[in-house]
């Protein structure tokens, strides 16, 4: 879904919003359209923790295991 990211420049605040082709945007805060589209930093969906922290399917003895963490990655 298309959500980005403005700035007023009529009330300098910032706010995130849904917009289609249809719509024309406009600060929620005081109403105006004079906006300056910032640039949005991507999102992870279903990220669950930092890369190589997944669970080893192999015994620790076999694949290096150092400290709690897996070394098969």
């Amino acid at each position: 879904m298309p959500i980005f990211e403005y700035q007023c420049r009529d009330c300098d605040r910032p706010f995130e919003l849904f917009v289609t082709a249809d719509r024309k945007p406009a600060c929620p805060s005081c109403g105006g359209a004079n906006l300056l589209k910032l640039l949005s930093t991507p999102g992870m969906v279903g990220a669950s923790g930092p890369a190589g922290a997944e669970d080893c399917a192999a015994p620790a003895a076999m694949c290096g295991a150092r400290g709690g963490r897996c070394g098969c990655n």
